[in-house]
């Protein structure tokens, strides 16, 4: 039986994201330069976009530029925003065909003009489509969110808008970039690496994490399959005993 087969389709995770760790050294062990790791990147994209289509997932998020990622190589930096120009041009017929929303969450100002454009724009042009939501995180970091966050709600108490008691989850929430999406239910990262690096901080209070040491440009869709299997052998208990849940 295939992995794929072997999927619960009753316990699929319906928000995951994924940490996309490991183009540079993926490159570095071919003898190449980091941009063609960030290149064939791309293709471990629409790979696993298509089979989170496939499998319904709902909503996926990717991190793919940190805040941090301004400080890289200038060079890296311009490589990778031409990527995200010519990848979102490539794969607007991929969005369409599987009816996929596009989304973005980060500081967007902060993005060269031409990429903001190109985002916005494949953005609009799949706000109705309603298979399944694909949140790109660019120039995001999760300090930077919360701090955000918190600024706003300040401003709010300030001028009388809402009262210190009243802010709860539900206030903090509706004012993350990830407003609209739920909770994190599985968290993958690729390369070995096992830290979340300032990413859905929040979002990912009771998230299940999976590491794998597949570098990315080689993760495939089987490799994601064995995350979701692994996730929904998991006993998820949100601070609930064992016999609280058999209940």
């Amino acid at each position: 039986m295939s992995l794929q087969a072997q999927i619960d389709p009753n316990k699929l995770p319906q928000h995951l994201a994924v940490i996309m760790d490991g183009n540079g050294r993926w490159a570095k062990k071919q003898g190449l330069f980091r941009t063609i790791g960030h290149e064939s990147g791309t293709k471990a994209v629409r790979e696993i976009v298509e089979a989170c289509a496939e499998l319904n997932i709902s909503y996926l998020t990717l991190y793919a530029f940190s805040t941090e990622n301004w400080n890289r190589p200038r060079l890296e930096v311009e490589t990778l925003m031409k990527l995200l120009v010519s990848s979102l041009k490539k794969e607007i017929k991929t969005l369409r065909d599987n009816n996929i929303k596009l989304n973005a969450i980060g500081n967007l100002d902060a993005l060269p003009k031409k990429a903001k454009s190109e985002l916005l724009d494949v953005i609009d042009k799949t706000k109705d489509h309603t298979h399944m939501t694909l949140t790109l995180a660019l120039s995001y970091g999760s300090r930077e969110e919360l701090v955000k966050t918190i600024q706003e709600i300040s401003h709010k108490v300030k001028n009388k808008l809402i009262s210190p008691i009243e802010i709860d989850e539900a206030t903090i929430n509706n004012h993350l970039y990830t407003r609209d999406l739920p909770d994190v239910d599985l968290l993958i990262r690729t390369s070995g690496e096992q830290r979340i690096s300032n990413f859905l901080l929040w979002q990912i209070a009771y998230a299940e994490l999976y590491f794998t040491e597949t570098l990315w440009p080689d993760y495939r869709k089987n490799h994601l399959f064995e995350a979701i299997l692994n996730y929904q052998n998991r006993e998820r208990r949100f601070g609930k005993t064992s016999e609280q849940l058999e209940q």
